[in-house]
């Protein structure tokens, strides 16, 4: 005997699916253009993490992933254990904590200022400007550091000769390492940045900025009580997404930067996977040690997204 009020609950959840369904064939054109995204993601993404278990284990590769020992978080233990785990750690938040804290205001700032310009051929003058160093390859980027900062004919070098200062060896002393990745880092990004800010100060409703300046509020009052606020959902989600990403300090400038000379100082999570996966061919332990760091990331992200809907109410998801 089937029971009247659970046949009842089920029709409001059969009615959802069935309407689900209907709007899906309605609209079966939009969800075939998802198909080729979705394919991309389940290819390049999804499949790979197939491969993660290897961190699991001891892999060797006549064995293959599922005929090689299992071992466990041996690998994570070893990793905690040894004697540069620390000074990995350390040096991959002070860099990212430092690119943070200096990179992602700058956009921000030169995005406010460049919307309060009145002259459009200055304006549009200075954004090509500093749009243009977002294009440069990073092996070029660090090819020109190279250049401009050698002891004997960089260019930053001679001005220091001619102030009467001794020539300094930039790339080769660790103490710089993390200054000058930090500003060129902020040289190339901070223009392409400013695309998004000045989209969402578009966005900004002209009436408010018209009623600010009737009641007397100075360009400084507006820009703090109109645009900030204005902008500051767009902020939120760029700090969301820049925190979530904290350990995923790029790679390639790191690697491109380092040397014998600076590698205290430039010895981060991703150079150092590198040279144990690849140069090492240890491929469990730095699988173990990318997932580390992955893991920490996913953390991260979930964390701050909870504190920014909890305090602004604006998240992720």
């Amino acid at each position: 005997m089937v029971n009247s009020s659970d046949s009842g609950a089920d029709q409001p959840m059969v009615k959802v699916k069935h309407k689900t369904w209907t709007q899906i064939k309605r609209n079966y054109q939009l969800y075939l253009f998802l198909l080729p995204i979705i394919l991309v993601y389940l290819v390049f993404k999804y499949y790979p993490m197939y491969g993660v278990q290897i961190a699991f284990k001891d892999f060797s590769p006549s064995q293959g992933v599922w005929g090689s020992e299992w071992v466990g978080f041996k690998h994570f233990i070893d990793f905690f254990d040894s004697y540069n785990f620390w000074t990995i750690i350390t040096n991959t938040l002070s860099l990212s904590f430092l690119s943070l804290l200096f990179g992602f205001p700058a956009p921000i700032i030169i995005a406010i200022m460049l919307n309060q310009m009145l002259g459009k051929r200055y304006k549009k003058f200075i954004q090509t400007v500093i749009y243009a160093p977002h294009f440069i390859s990073t092996v070029v980027l660090v090819g020109m550091l190279s250049v401009f900062l050698s002891p004997n004919s960089g260019i930053v070098n001679h001005i220091i000769a001619l102030f009467g200062g001794e020539p300094i060896l930039f790339m080769a002393d660790e103490g710089w390492f993390r200054p000058l990745y930090i500003l060129s880092g902020i040289w190339q990004e901070t223009g392409f940045s400013t695309i998004i800010y000045l989209a969402a100060l578009a966005g900004v409703n002209p009436e408010l900025h018209e009623a600010a300046i009737m009641d007397g509020a100075s360009k400084w009052k507006r820009v703090w009580y109109v645009d900030i606020p204005g902008i500051l959902p767009t902020i939120v989600i760029l700090l969301i997404l820049a925190l979530g990403n904290i350990m995923s300090i790029g790679f390639e400038k790191a690697f491109l930067m380092q040397n014998d000379l600076n590698y205290a100082a430039s010895n981060i999570i991703p150079t150092y996977v590198y040279e144990l996966g690849i140069q090492k061919a240890q491929y469990s332990f730095s699988t173990a040690v990318g997932l580390f760091n992955s893991v920490i990331n996913i953390i991260l992200i979930v964390t701050v997204n909870r504190i920014a809907r909890k305090l602004t109410e604006t998240s992720l998801w």
